[in-house]
């Protein structure tokens, strides 16, 4: 089992920055593939960004390249997201999920095993 606690949301204005992150339990965190995902009201969970295990390996949504960075700690069984240029567009629940395969990347929601409760991000334009 693997228990995964977000914390870093809050209220920006566009263009600003705000850094989450996931702090995980389990012995096995460093063997997940670890995953950012979110969802506005009346949307579909979407995938933001995730890195393999090994972290040589990470993938990014269109809407967020280069201005979204996934990173993580495997020794403090955290996984972070760094948003900067944030758009009111980017407004959501940011969840963090993972999963269990490790070497490879899902960009689905049915591909993870473990979720966050989510934390709430709100752009202001």
């Amino acid at each position: 089992q693997v228990q995964l606690v977000e914390s870093g949301g809050g209220l920006v204005q566009a263009g600003g920055s705000l850094r989450l992150s996931c702090a995980a339990s389990g012995r096995t965190f460093s063997m997940y593939t670890m995953g950012w995902f979110r969802q506005a009201p009346g949307e579909e969970r979407e995938f933001v960004a995730a890195s393999n295990w090994s972290r040589r390996s990470t993938a990014y949504a269109e809407s967020v390249k280069g201005r979204f960075t996934i990173s993580r700690d495997n020794a403090k069984n955290t996984v972070y997201l760094q948003m900067n240029s944030l758009k009111p567009e980017d407004t959501a629940v940011y969840y963090c999920a993972a999963d269990h395969r490790g070497s490879g990347i899902s960009y689905y929601v049915g591909a993870y095993d473990y979720w966050g409760q989510g934390t709430q991000v709100t752009v202001s334009s």
